[in-house]
């Protein structure tokens, strides 16, 4: 998993799949958003955040869509 860059924010870690993004949260807990539960759009947003590393978990938070799009 790359390290989230912002050591502020309650991410720790994220992986970027072909159809997926999977965050580590600072609690430990890992969630996958899958592109078919989050959409195309939702997706594309989370990976350009997560290599900037700021505003993924305010990103999630935002969006009812992908905070509840996880398996």
């Amino acid at each position: 998993m790359t390290p989230y860059s912002n050591p502020n924010s309650g991410i720790s870690g994220y992986e970027i799949g072909s159809d997926y993004i999977r965050i580590r949260f600072s609690s430990g807990k890992i969630y996958t958003y899958p592109v078919s539960n989050i959409g195309v759009n939702h997706f594309n947003n989370m990976v350009e955040l997560a290599q900037k590393g700021e505003g993924l978990n305010s990103y999630i938070m935002r969006n009812s869509e992908v905070k509840n799009g996880y398996q």
